[in-house]
């Protein structure tokens, strides 16, 4: 019986293996465009 389980998991190991594989899909985001720095003015802002 342990023959049999043995060979049993051994089959979809290989079967599980040789399965074709889905090709990994990467999603981006679109660029999201970058506000400008605030530059400093002064202690009043002039």
């Amino acid at each position: 019986m342990s023959k049999k389980l043995a060979f049993a998991l051994v089959l979809v190991g290989v079967l599980a293996a040789c399965a074709q594989q889905q090709p990994d899909v990467v999603v981006t985001d679109p660029m999201v465009p970058v506000s400008q720095e605030p530059v400093y003015q002064g202690k009043y802002g002039n």
